[in-house]
């Protein structure tokens, strides 16, 4: 949903010093047509608050407020964020065999969800690539709700109705709807739930990391998940359209001032902190879920069974691990960004730099990418090339920054 790049446009808007290289814009997905951009339904409430609008997987959407991004990173961290992320695509996958359809695109096991919970899931090609990588959840048996990337939503769409058509035309029973009629806002950060409890009748206490309900906030129906792209505990919120700005108004004077509004760029930023892949720098069709770290969300019995686009290839990796891992560096010298090259000490080639940038919570240059097997261990020191000089880096664990994420005791 979702690197380094937003953070650097960012901060180049800030300094009124915007030289984006194209090719990089074109590669993240930038419009290059104004007049073109799609609006969300907050678009006017962003100019209005400040937003300094920029284009964005064919939206028009705001990179930050009045706040800098430093400054925005660290007041979600300390307090709360809004951010509005109606870009991302919501869609619902109905019918008695809506379940046996998905797990043949994903590496999730969905049978094994509980009615109510989610996943971090990843969609997979024939290769084992990653198409994308989504949250789903199962609403109930014969209802999946999920959201996928803005950049992706044509690719990901037209994938998965190419996959319907012939699993229905086989007899297979499934529908869905694009909830194009919604908007999708999120609120992380240690008050979100405090502030949110505001708004609804329904005990959030109850509710957990990856969890949804159906419920009212603000006295309107909301898809609520508990769920969020900064390593805080947060929930994203389906709300239907008419209604996104009187609840982005709620939630900020609910907070008295201390939830703001926040762009893509803290967005980002949060989001390396938390170790956290964008599709399009850190995963890509040629990247497999075992190779990015997501080993994890292939469910056990995924992993016994198969049964999903590039299996062969993933549970072979599993079995006899993958050519490459990705990892998370500190680095010295002026922040790493995409593309950067990784050498071992003796200065040999030994990967690249997906994501990276300056961490507003630890003062320091983090950065995340990929190195060969065998040389992904935390503590390895490498050089790492920014503008054509090496600097001293090392492999370290992620996520940079704790997790907040409210689970059960």
């Amino acid at each position: 949903m979702r690197g380094g790049s937003l953070w650097q446009l960012g901060q180049s808007i800030t300094s009124r010093l915007a030289r984006a290289d194209k090719k990089t814009i074109a590669r993240r997905h930038f419009a290059s047509d104004a007049e073109n951009l799609k609006k969300t339904a907050l678009h006017d409430f962003h100019v209005a608050n400040g937003g300094k609008m920029v284009p964005f997987a064919g939206w028009s959407m705001p990179i930050q407020y009045k706040d800098s991004i430093m400054e925005s990173t660290l007041n979600c961290r300390q307090n709360g964020s809004l951010f509005d992320v109606s870009h991302m695509c919501g869609l619902s996958l109905k019918g008695k065999d809506c379940v046996p359809f998905l797990e043949k695109l994903v590496i999730a096991d969905v049978a094994g969800l509980a009615p109510g919970t989610g996943t971090l899931t990843v969609f997979t090609n024939e290769k084992g690539g990653a198409i994308d990588d989504s949250v789903i959840t199962k609403v109930k048996d014969d209802h999946i709700y999920l959201v996928v990337n803005a950049g992706c939503r044509d690719k990901d769409l037209a994938h998965i109705e190419a996959h319907m058509k012939s699993f229905t035309a086989k007899g297979g029973d499934v529908s869905w709807h694009i909830h194009d009629e919604r908007s999708l806002l999120a609120l992380q950060g240690p008050l979100a739930a405090p502030v949110l409890q505001h708004l609804t009748k329904d005990d959030l206490s109850k509710l957990y990391f990856g969890e949804f309900r159906i419920l009212d906030i603000n006295g309107v129906s909301c898809f609520l998940t508990r769920t969020g792209y900064t390593g805080e505990d947060g929930f994203e919120i389906s709300v239907p359209s008419e209604r996104a700005v009187d609840l982005a108004k709620a939630i900020l004077e609910k907070s008295e001032g201390k939830v703001r509004l926040t762009g893509l760029g803290a967005r980002d930023s949060l989001r390396l902190e938390a170790g956290l892949c964008l599709y399009g720098n850190d995963m890509e069709q040629h990247v497999t879920p075992v190779e990015a770290g997501l080993t994890w969300a292939i469910g056990k019995r995924r992993r016994a069974e198969g049964g999903f686009l590039g299996a062969e290839k993933i549970l072979k990796q599993l079995d006899e691990g993958p050519p490459v891992r990705r990892v998370g560096f500190f680095a010295g010298g002026p922040p790493a960004r995409s593309h950067s090259k990784v050498h071992d000490e003796q200065g040999n080639p030994i990967g690249e730099i997906t994501s990276g940038g300056f961490s507003p919570c630890l003062k320091k240059n983090i950065a995340m990418g990929y190195v060969k097997s065998g040389l992904h261990k935390a503590g390895t020191k490498v050089k790492i090339e920014v503008r054509g000089k090496a600097y001293d880096g090392n492999i370290t664990k992620m996520p940079f920054v704790p997790t907040k994420y409210y689970k059960p005791s």
